[in-house]
């Protein structure tokens, strides 16, 4: 008796020693997955924070893509050329009403998520709306890139589509990013909309602050920077 008593206060490992490896069953240790910020997997929650950018990026670029060829097209461009004002000058005019719009189409799907799919906000607005700004931005200034190299409104549309199809199918939105293979991560890393869905389900899932995400926030600020420089270089207030 005081054998065996001695023998159940040894730990396991140490009465494994004195017995074959095959008599000591392991006990199975269950796996599975934990959703912390949608414990239910409602997909709703997990689309319509990555809905504000499809949408912000489709209609974002295409707005200006269009801008100055369509300026070009309807003989308008006389008029621009007249005026006093600079290339940033008129640039920055083209981007701000665009950036209005966008504004409102993010309060009306964060109306509707909102209503209809209950999608929670468990951020800031104030930082949703500041992290939506910023791929406005990013877009607008794209799509004034673009604007500078088509020659007609049609050639503009069809070059936003290499733009907007990368998007969806690279940055997350539909595919899981740790998934894809490692040439598709860094083409979706150039891609805006990539920064913007870490920084919009960082907010509105798990509410994070832009403080907490500033990698993806430089990311934005830095496309921002460069697409406006490129395109302010390129434009000509000439009708060549």
């Amino acid at each position: 008796g005081g054998a065996r008593l001695q023998l159940a206060q040894l730990p396991l490992a140490r009465r494994a020693e004195g017995r074959p490896s095959s008599s000591v069953p392991l006990p199975a240790a269950p796996i599975g997955v934990v959703s912390f910020y949608n414990p239910q997997r409602v997909s709703a929650i997990n689309i319509v924070p990555g809905l504000i950018g499809i949408i912000l990026t489709m209609t974002m670029v295409m707005f200006t893509a269009v801008g100055i060829v369509r300026e070009r097209e309807r003989g308008n461009m006389e008029l621009l050329i007249a005026t006093p004002l600079g290339r940033a000058e008129l640039m920055i005019g083209k981007v701000l009403p665009y950036g209005l719009i966008g504004l409102v189409q993010t309060s009306l799907i964060l109306l509707l998520g909102l209503l209809l799919f209950a999608v929670p906000i468990r951020g800031s607005v104030l930082d949703v709306y500041w992290a939506s700004l910023l791929l406005i931005l990013a877009n607008l200034s794209m799509g004034l890139l673009i604007s500078t190299r088509a020659q007609s409104q049609f050639q503009a549309m069809q070059m936003t589509f290499f733009i907007f199809l990368p998007s969806i199918l690279l940055s997350g939105f539909m595919f899981p990013f740790d998934g894809m293979p490692r040439p598709a991560q860094w083409i979706a890393e150039a891609l805006p909309l990539t920064h913007f869905l870490r920084l919009i389900r960082g907010i509105m899932l798990r509410g994070a602050g832009l403080a907490e995400l500033w990698p993806e926030v430089l990311a934005l600020l830095g496309f921002i920077v460069l697409m406006m420089t490129l395109a302010i270089a390129r434009f000509r207030k000439r009708l060549d």
